[in-house]
């Protein structure tokens, strides 16, 4: 389906996306602490809003 190019291709930039987000979150999270206060509530909501997305998506029942 893909070539062995794109596969690296996304492998690579998912791996430096995430990298460079969490360098930049932290960085920023030290500079402003109260503007982050909650913030792992926002990230757990997400995580579970895929999550449910792929079970309805693949069809598992809960």
């Amino acid at each position: 389906m893909f070539s062995t190019g794109q596969l690296l291709f996304a492998i690579f930039f998912v791996v430096g996306f995430t990298t460079l987000t969490i360098w930049s979150y932290r960085k920023d999270r030290a500079k402003n602490p109260v503007y982050f206060r909650g913030s792992i509530w926002v990230l757990l909501g997400f995580i579970v809003f895929v999550s449910l997305l792929v079970i309805l998506k693949k069809g598992v029942s809960l």
